[in-house]
């Protein structure tokens, strides 16, 4: 176990995160309960407001999930059937289990070795006819490649919805100087505030984003069953709304994600620090046109046991997760005629090498050299 007296190392520690905004958020709880506004409470409308004046984008459709989001988005767009949807490989599966679900085809392609991210050569080859939409995923917290798979959208008539989920908060700048919000950029961003990440709630929350007037009234008509107006259906549509009480959790946590952004940069930096240069370990490489926000401080192995290695933090009280440990195109759900084992050799390399360490706002110095010591003296 760990030699931490009276504390144990998580992955993610809410509950120490908690207790520094408990009277605000006990406060606001109690208040939807004493006035029962539990469906669409007034919370939810502020919500919604300060996250559209934080993102600085014209409108924030609050829903139940992050899963949510995108299919919302894949509706919103008229997707039809047969029309194929590009994402990478080396992803959660709700980026790609929603394009199956509405009868679309999911292509996956690689990313780079590097950053994590969607390898725009890749989207480009993949292209047909068919396609009719690019998710790109802003894995582990860092914009993937916007600028150019932008320009892709615009030469070959694409939608783009931003995967955001592990990313809100960080900044993506263009060559001439823009500076934008992640989930901004596309034609819809898509969120999730599954409690974990850097803006979660207590249970599941999610939102989208658009700067498309129209299209912001049928993401909101389709979340809520197709309704312009309270029993007339105007389309097919979805039950997918924000809880009020997860609202009162997020509009107090909004108020706090720049400052947690800075906190989970510096458990980064101090990792980078320590893990500088060592033969077996590769650090997280950050872009040099998008913020980090490190929803995951995940390295590369080399040449280690990663079965191994994690049985023996464990004993030493130091959780490690994988992220991710089989590739979509290898997922029984995802198998098809059109991809074999080593079409992705980057993903497929990736899924091998990576581990996560420990990750959050409540991070100290002693844990920190704890983690650090214990992993380079494990891999002796």
């Amino acid at each position: 176990m760990s030699i931490l007296a009276n504390k144990k190392i998580q992955m993610v520690d809410l509950k120490s995160q908690y207790e520094k905004i408990k009277t605000e958020i006990d406060a606001g709880i109690q208040d939807v309960i004493s006035n029962t506004a539990f469906i669409n409470g007034p919370a939810v409308k502020e919500f919604q407001t300060n996250l559209e004046k934080y993102l600085n984008v014209k409108h924030v459709i609050p829903c139940a999930n992050g899963t949510d989001a995108l299919q919302i988005a894949m509706m919103a767009l008229d997707l039809k059937p047969g029309d194929e949807v590009i994402t990478a490989s080396f992803t959660y599966v709700a980026t790609a289990e929603v394009i199956g679900l509405l009868g679309l085809t999911p292509v996956l392609v690689d990313v780079y070795s590097d950053t994590f991210d969607i390898d725009v050569e890749a989207i480009e080859k993949a292209i047909t006819p068919k396609t009719k939409a690019i998710v790109p995923v802003h894995l582990f917290g860092q914009c993937a490649n916007m600028e150019k798979i932008m320009a892709l959208a615009k030469k070959y008539n694409l939608f783009v919805i931003e995967d955001v989920a592990q990313a809100i908060g960080a900044d993506y700048t263009f060559s001439n100087g823009t500076t934008v919000k992640a989930g901004t950029i596309g034609t819809i961003g898509c969120t999730s505030f599954f409690p974990s990440k850097n803006l979660g709630c207590y249970g599941d929350g999610g939102a989208m984003y658009t700067n498309d007037d129209e299209l912001a009234k049928k993401l909101k008509m389709i979340s809520h069953h197709g309704q312009s107006v309270q029993y007339v259906h105007d389309v097919l549509g979805v039950n997918s709304r924000l809880d009020t009480i997860q609202a009162v959790v997020l509009n107090a946590k909004l108020k706090h994600l720049d400052e947690y952004a800075v906190a989970r940069n510096t458990v980064a930096n101090y990792y980078d620090k320590a893990f500088a240069n060592h033969p077996k370990l590769k650090t997280p490489v950050r872009v040099k046109n998008s913020t980090h926000v490190f929803h995951q401080y995940t390295l590369q192995l080399i040449n280690v046991d990663r079965t191994k290695l994690r049985e023996q933090l464990q004993e030493k009280g130091i959780p490690a997760m994988i992220y991710y440990p089989i590739p979509l195109h290898e997922q029984k759900a995802f198998k098809s005629d059109r991809y074999k084992s080593g079409d992705f050799p980057v993903t497929e390399t990736l899924c091998k090498c990576v581990l996560s360490l420990p990750m959050h706002t409540e991070m100290d110095a002693e844990s920190l050299k704890y983690i650090t010591e214990t992993l380079i003296d494990l891999l002796k």
